[in-house]
């Protein structure tokens, strides 16, 4: 199995860098970080928004429930509110089965 080096982690991301991330536009960030409290960008002297792991990883839970589980922003938000471990924890888990399945193609396509 070929080297793989392990992704770089960031302290900080761009308001551009996150959307390409989520694969939705620059505005939609913008938007959801009105939307919702647990999104706290800090911000520098120029007032360019810079998004923490953390955040990323909050707006990952966003993307989740909004496209891919179909909620609206307000059920998004009370979900969010109440049970936001369980959250974390399914999102954790959806990740690693899709890195699994990337790995197992890959394998599949070295044959």
């Amino acid at each position: 199995m070929p080297y793989k080096e392990k992704p770089v982690e960031k302290l900080f991301y761009t308001i551009g860098e996150v959307a390409g991330m989520l694969n939705v536009p620059v505005s939609t960030v913008r938007f959801w970080e009105k939307e919702f409290d647990i999104l706290k960008p800090k911000k520098n002297k120029k007032g360019n928004r810079l998004f923490m792991p953390e955040d990323v990883k909050n707006l990952k839970m966003i993307h989740y429930l909004l496209k891919e589980k179909g909620m609206t922003i307000a059920g998004a938000r009370k979900h969010l509110s109440t049970r936001l471990e369980d959250t974390e924890y399914r999102l954790e888990i959806r990740e690693a089965l899709l890195n699994i399945r990337e790995l197992l193609s890959e394998m599949r396509n070295n044959i």
